[in-house]
Formats: C-alpha cells, structure tokens, sequence
C-alpha cells in the first residue's frame, strides 16, 4: 500500500460538524477500498490566498491516508461530486510525518508566546 497526504478545503458557511461528516464519510470511503486514515487534522476555518468561488475564507482538514490507490482516486472522485469542498489535493510519501504538522505546530507555538501586556516592563 502506499501513503498519502490528502488535504482539503470545504465552504465556509457549513458548520464544524458538517465538516466532521464530511471527514468521516471520506474516511469510509479510503477504509471501504482496503485502506485505512491513520491521522486526521482539523485545521480550522482559516483565510485562502485567493477568492475560491467568492469565498475568502474555508475550512481546512488534512488527512494521512495509508492505501491502495483505486480507493484514493475514488475519494478524489467523490470530493469532485461534492458541492462543499472547494479544493482538494493528495501528495503520495515515501513516510508520513509523526506528530503535529507544521499548520497545528505553529497554531500551538502562537498560543505559547508571552502577550505584549504580560511581558515584563524594560527599565532603565
């Protein structure tokens, strides 16, 4: 089997548990195919680069897929059909990275700095 790094964005007027739905039900779709998701990352609603069909903002998901690649073309095909997702996009690795990615690492090392207001005062 191979691995996969799938990442997908969905529209931003459908709520957190649709997208829990949306997730699990592509999920289904990697383990009805012989295959299984060993990670699943929420990334949030977040602001895309560019408008992607007059929207300016979309939530993220990335999924770590261990699989055959019939059932991955089939998620693929069936994201295409789906009207929520907006943009999808699989990249086959040679191993999948162990930990947070580096989207959840960054989120997590802005909740760790010191806010202005809390940092001591410089005195001369």
């Amino acid at each position: 089997m191979s691995l996969y790094e799938h990442v997908f964005i969905a529209r931003p007027d459908i709520t957190a548990q649709q997208v829990e739905t949306l997730i699990k039900d592509f999920s289904d779709i990697v383990s009805n195919g012989g295959g299984k998701v060993t990670k699943t990352e929420y990334w949030g609603l977040r602001n895309t680069a560019y408008k992607i069909k007059k929207n300016r903002k979309a939530h993220y998901v990335m999924l770590h897929i261990d699989s055959a690649h019939p059932a991955v073309a089939e998620m693929e095909r069936q994201q295409r059909l789906n009207d929520d997702v907006l943009r999808a996009m699989t990249i086959r690795v040679d191993a999948l990275e162990e930990g947070p990615s580096a989207v959840m690492r960054h989120k997590a090392d802005k909740r760790d700095r010191v806010e202005r207001s809390e940092r001591p005062s410089r005195e001369s």
